[in-house]
Order: structure tokens, then sequence, then C-alpha cells
């Protein structure tokens, strides 16, 4: 688990929009990782409609794959390798300067540890309505800042 990402508690992102050409095959494959993102907030933002039995995990589960997803699109757009982690922390650290996310440590820390504690049996408990809220909320804010640097013709298809 990640704890901080270098002096400061978070991370500033470029505002620009990409404006270099994209090759259409680079298009094709970022739109396949916006697709799956995509598919992950809609089923963390519907799981989360449910008021009795909502499966909580699932819902922070989902959350974490849409951040995950849209930071490796982001790479991906720039050409930079990474390797297979659902640390978002870690994916963070990989990006060049100026394509860097504003995002308290603690909600990027705490996403990351839904990629695998919220998959199998765990002892520390089911994470709180609250907490899949802000798990939710947090993926939000990761796509927005995303989807505003992607290519426009990413974002369709």
């Amino acid at each position: 688990m990640a704890t901080s990402l270098g002096t400061s508690s978070t991370r500033p992102f470029g505002k620009a929009r990409c404006s270099m050409t994209v090759q259409p095959e680079l298009v094709t494959i970022l739109r396949e990782w916006v697709q799956v993102a995509e598919e992950d907030i809609r089923n963390a933002e519907h799981t989360l409609t449910l008021q009795e039995g909502c499966p909580l995990r699932t819902v922070c589960f989902h959350a974490q794959q849409c951040a995950e997803k849209y930071l490796k699109a982001l790479l991906t757009l720039r050409a930079v390798p990474f390797p297979k982690t659902h640390d978002l922390a870690e994916l963070l650290h990989l990006f060049p300067p100026g394509l860097q996310l504003n995002l308290p440590l603690e909600d990027v820390d705490r996403l990351t540890d839904y990629a695998m504690e919220t998959r199998y049996p765990s002892f520390q408990g089911v994470p709180s309505r609250d907490e899949a809220e802000q798990a939710v909320e947090t993926a939000r804010r990761v796509r927005q800042a995303a989807r505003a640097l992607l290519p426009p013709e990413a974002l369709t298809g």
C-alpha cells in the first residue's frame, strides 16, 4: 500500500485536453480502456442504489477498477509503460510532468486497498455505505479528470 506521493498530499492534474493527433490504432485501444472503466463506474453507481443488502465490497471494487483503468488509459495515451498493478499511487508515479492527478493521498490509498481486500474474505469487515459512497466519488473525480485529458474520439464508440 502506498502512503505518499512526494512531499505534497495531493498531485496536480494538467488541465489541457489532449491536443496531439492520435493514431486510429491508439484511439481503438483508448476506447477499450474507457469502455471497461465506464462499465465499472456504472456497476458501482447502480449497485449503490440498492438500499437493503447492497454488496458494498462490490461497489468499492468497481470504483477502484474505474479509477485504475482511467489512469492506465492516460498512461497508454502518453506511451508510458506500466506494470500489472492495482496500486493507483504506483501508476500516478509513472505520470510524466504535466499529467498529474489532484487527489488526496488517503483517497488513492483507500481505493487501492479495495482492489484486493474486497475480493476475498476479510477480517477487517465490510466497507460502510459512507466508505462506498466516498469510493464512488473518488472514482468519479478520477474519471472526470481523465476524460478531460483524453482525446474526444476515444470517449465515443
